[in-house]
C-alpha cells in the first residue's frame, strides 16, 4: 500500500461515525440498515460515511436482493482499532505499548 493510500485510510478513520461502523463490521458483515442503527444517524448520513470508507479502500459491498452488506476489506483495521481502545487480547501483547527499551 502506497504512502498515499494508507493516509486515505487513516483520514477515512478520522470521525467518530466511522470508526462505530468500523467497530461493528469488525464482528463481521452487516447490513446498512444495522450500520443506520449502530451509527445513530440518517440512512442518508450513514452512506456518505460508507461511501468515504469504501473509497479509501477499508470495506467492500455486495448487493443481495434489496439489500447491501458490508465487510471490512482491511482486516487489520479492526485490530488496530482494539488495539487502540484497550481491547487487544493481553497474549498477545499491546501493538500499541507506551514502553520503549532504553538502551
Amino acid at each position: 500500500m502506497t504512502l498515499q493510500q494508507r493516509t486515505a485510510v487513516f483520514k477515512a478513520l478520522g470521525h467518530p461515525a466511522r470508526l462505530r461502523i468500523v467497530d461493528a463490521l469488525g464482528e463481521g458483515e452487516r447490513c446498512v440498515c444495522d450500520l443506520v442503527e449502530v451509527a445513530g444517524l440518517a440512512w442518508s448520513t450513514v452512506s456518505r460515511h460508507l461511501a468515504i470508507l469504501k473509497d479509501a479502500g477499508v470495506l467492500v459491498d455486495e448487493k443481495r436482493g434489496q439489500q447491501v452488506f458490508y465487510r471490512l476489506q482491511l482486516g487489520c483495521v479492526a485490530d488496530l482499532n482494539r488495539c487502540l481502545d484497550g481491547s487487544a487480547p493481553k497474549a498477545t501483547g499491546s501493538c500499541c505499548a507506551t514502553k520503549r527499551a532504553r538502551s
